[in-house]
């Protein structure tokens, strides 16, 4: 597309509707920041983009983006791009990928040599796969671990071989199928008998494997082994009774893609109201994740650099911001200019040498007059700190004059339809939110807290949060810069322990894993499986635990309203997706049988 020629069209027609680009925005999902640099002719905006301002502005698309008329293709070029394309049908109509093309190839193939070739190619290999895609289904029910991996490996291979076909016969008129056996042959008269047996053998093949994939139909892991999902509930049901864990949901992930997803226990223990997968949480610590994807899209745009002293980008010394609630504030670092050194980086690999908050000491000691202050260099040791997020959000405000709830909105809330969550309390929270839970299951009155706060104000629901773990998981697929930036490790984590008096100690035991801290994800670099990802949260009466394999495309999500729910969760990551990898000594899921 004529980036310029974008820019014209859309600046005209926008004076002509006489809308500012805050109106046309505000009309629109396209944020006043995209709109100017689209006017500027600085990007090529996406399709999607041009088709919202389009209608924003009550336009054709093709007003904004004149199309090229397409060159003219000859006759055999469609033909072949359609023999070749066709088979893709079999995704969506059974035996289609065979049939379809066997009916073009046996109608076409005198017309022209080619189309005989070629459809005597696609067909052997169509015909070859599904077969094979028969035999992985045997091989998943009946070999362990090989066997999945043959099983997910048929489709994507197939859809490959399918799609570097349609480019090839595009520009050269060739194609090329391995594996494809030989079950017809170009220029015979009519399908061999060989090929109309194994059509009725394979209708048959998966009338049966169709019937039996219900029988073990359930949630894969990583290892390549299969649960049930009446067994893996059964275990859930036992485990939170034995327990005393008021309510929790879980949500599974495979392929990247919500698998399971189940509410046990109660909101209200006092009134034995059950828990429902879209009732609200307090989500705590889990606001910081999602406070890391949104400045993870803040650097990709040029707002913020990662490792520039967030002193840079203020007027006004840190320790001189003023803040209508005096502690709040940062007057106590005035003599220690290490404040100068701290980055966006530092801040969401928990660097920063602050403590988690102001009022909790290192070992967790309570201090309802703490003040802050830098323990250890900025950027040198990990050590969790609330304070250190709260710190970058400030800056961020700052900087672009927005809150954090307008921006989140803008970035997460609103693309992912997570309409149950929010930075701040809404009023569509009432009459549908779970209370937190002690440890002997007395409820504990609702908290809301009156401003956003990146470091834990979110409130959310398991089905809202399930969707941005997808999209996250599919992010990841995709190679996005996003999450490259956010699951890149920034510092080796050496405690023995995240928290308490042990935090403070020294200890080798996590290397083997690669424990390791990206942009306010946690880190475990070095698995069988690939990296994997991982986010808690925890306050009184409510823990919550997330953790994503990008590479196997699986995940978990924990989430709870009783403070006894983290005795289980080393049991659930190994039963639900095989997670043998969570440093639940470190994060300190020790076992209720073991307390």
């Amino acid at each position: 597309m004529e980036t310029q020629s974008i820019a014209k069209n859309l600046l005209y027609h926008r004076k002509l509707k006489g809308y500012t680009q805050e109106e046309l925005s505000e009309r629109t999902e396209v944020t006043v920041r995209t709109i100017q640099r689209i006017e500027k002719g600085d990007v090529s905006p996406h399709l999607q983009t041009i088709k919202l301002l389009a209608s924003a502005l009550e336009i054709e698309v093709s007003d904004l983006l004149p199309l090229e008329n397409p060159k003219e293709e000859n006759i055999q070029k469609k033909w072949l791009l359609l023999l070749h394309s066709i088979p893709f049908l079999g995704f969506v109509i059974p035996f289609a990928n065979i049939l379809l093309p066997l009916f073009l190839w046996i109608h076409k193939r005198e017309d022209n040599k080619l189309y005989d070739i070629h459809g005597a190619k696609i067909i052997n290999f169509q015909i070859s796969m599904s077969l094979l895609y028969v035999i992985s289904f045997i091989a998943l029910v009946t070999i362990e671990k090989w066997g999945f991996f043959l099983f997910i490996a048929v489709i994507p291979f197939s859809v490959i071989i399918m799609l570097y076909n349609i480019i090839k016969v595009v520009r050269t008129h060739k194609c090329y199928y391995p594996l494809a056996l030989p079950f017809i042959k170009a220029s015979s008269s009519k399908p061999s008998g060989t090929l109309n047996v194994f059509l009725v053998m394979l209708i048959g093949s998966f009338i049966l494997t169709s019937c039996h994939q219900e029988e073990v139909k359930g949630i894969q892991r990583l290892d390549g082994s299969i649960i049930a999902k009446d067994s893996l509930t059964d275990k859930i049901e036992s485990l939170t009774r034995l327990a005393n864990v008021t309510g929790l949901t879980v949500s599974i992930f495979n392929q990247d893609t919500l698998a399971y997803q189940k509410a046990f226990g109660y909101s209200n223990y006092g009134q034995k109201d059950s828990l429902q997968l879209k009732q609200v949480f307090y989500g705590a610590s889990l606001s910081k994740s999602v406070f890391g994807y949104i400045v993870a899209h803040l650097v990709k745009e040029g707002v913020i650099e990662l490792d520039k002293p967030l002193q840079s980008y203020l007027d006004t010394p840190i320790p001189e911001l003023y803040f209508e609630k005096e502690w709040k504030g940062f007057k106590n670092l005035a003599a220690d200019k290490r404040y100068e050194e701290i980055t966006a980086r530092m801040c969401l690999s928990h660097t920063t040498g602050f403590p988690n908050w102001r009022w909790i000491s290192r070992i967790g000691e309570f201090h309802p007059e703490g003040k802050i202050q830098i323990y250890t260099d900025p950027g040198t040791r990990y050590s969790y700190s609330g304070e250190g997020i709260r710190l970058l959000q400030i800056v961020i405000e700052k900087i672009t004059g927005r809150g954090l709830e307008e921006m989140a909105k803008e970035i997460v809330f609103n693309p992912l339809n997570m309409n149950m969550t929010s930075y701040v309390w809404q009023i569509r929270f009432e009459n549908n939110y779970c209370l937190g839970h002690t440890t002997d299951q007395k409820t504990i009155e609702k908290d809301i807290a009156d401003e956003a706060g990146a470091a834990g104000s979110m409130e959310t629901t398991a089905v809202d949060y399930s969707k941005f773990l997808e999209h996250i998981l599919s992010l990841t697929s995709q190679g996005s810069t996003i999450t490259q930036l956010m699951f890149s490790p920034n510092i080796e984590i050496t405690s023995k322990m995240q928290f308490g008096p042990k935090s403070l100690e020294t200890t080798p035991e996590n290397e083997k894993i690669g424990l390791n801290y990206g942009m306010a994800w946690g880190l475990i670099t070095n698995t069988p499986y690939g990296k994997a990802v991982f986010k808690e949260g925890h306050s009184e009466g409510f823990q919550h635990y997330s953790i994503l394999f990008p590479e196997k495309h699986m995940g978990v999500l924990l989430m709870s309203n009783s403070d006894n729910a983290e005795s289980i969760f080393k049991e659930l990551l190994e039963i639900t997706i095989g997670d043998k990898y969570t440093p639940w000594e470190w994060e300190n899921y020790i076992p209720f049988e073991k307390k």
